[in-house]
């Protein structure tokens, strides 16, 4: 489903720095990332996807890109809602995750269960703090760079469609605000891969409650995989 098939598994990989360097970073960036699982309760954002598929022998990779916003509270909601180039929709309601693409007119219905444990919306609308992110993913901290805190995860599950994600968080700028996610950069099991952005991203905000109720669009065809 263009974008949003591409969304569910993408990324990029960094150099490791000095031994003495990554030691030094690694308390911090878990942290970090600890603190913004267990300070944002919900949160809204834009967002910008690139997504590069792997070079081929006569051709140069190809890059798409795509863009929208994105809502979350927890537990396990989530909009992400692409607006360019394609109209398409991704909803969480806690029990479904739903699929929208407006060019077919066609909605995916999957259990939510079974997903978000292979989604990079994991690390966002399900997991509370760390020791529950964990049970899905082996994570890693990576030295800072972009001026971003970065943590490397990788699903436990080995036959999901994720192979690779990395998160970017923002420095919290005071002891009463939380690190901010800023980036997620996800690699596929074919190669391809996708960096998201997110800009003006507000946490712990008042959503109305029908952010999270998807509702099918009159004459859409429905899938229930």
């Amino acid at each position: 489903m263009k974008a949003i098939a591409k969304f569910a598994g993408i990324g990029l990989l960094v150099l490791q720095l000095a031994s003495g360097v990554l030691a030094q970073t690694s308390t911090d960036s878990l942290d970090a990332l600890g603190q913004f699982l267990k300070q944002s309760n919900s949160g809204r954002a834009l967002f910008t996807q690139v997504v590069s598929s792997p070079a081929r022998a006569d051709q140069a990779p190809r890059r798409k890109t795509s863009s929208g916003t994105f809502e979350f509270q927890k537990p396990q909601q989530f909009r992400f809602a692409y607006q360019k180039p394609f109209v398409q929709t991704m909803v969480s309601d806690g029990q479904s995750l739903w699929l929208y693409d407006a060019d077919l007119n066609q909605v995916t219905v999957r259990k939510q269960s079974q997903l978000l444990g292979q989604t990079p919306a994991a690390f966002i609308a399900s997991s509370g703090d760390l020791k529950a992110l964990q049970a899905e993913f082996n994570l890693k901290a990576e030295p800072d760079a972009e001026g971003l805190q970065w943590v490397n995860a990788t699903p436990k599950q080995s036959e999901g469609a994720l192979q690779i994600i990395r998160v970017g968080l923002k420095p919290a700028t005071s002891a009463t605000t939380p690190p901010v996610l800023a980036v997620l950069e996800i690699v596929d099991g074919l190669g391809q891969s996708s960096r998201l952005s997110f800009q003006n991203f507000e946490v712990n905000l008042k959503l109305p409650a029908d952010t999270f109720q998807f509702k099918t669009p009159t004459g859409a065809q429905v899938i229930r995989p």
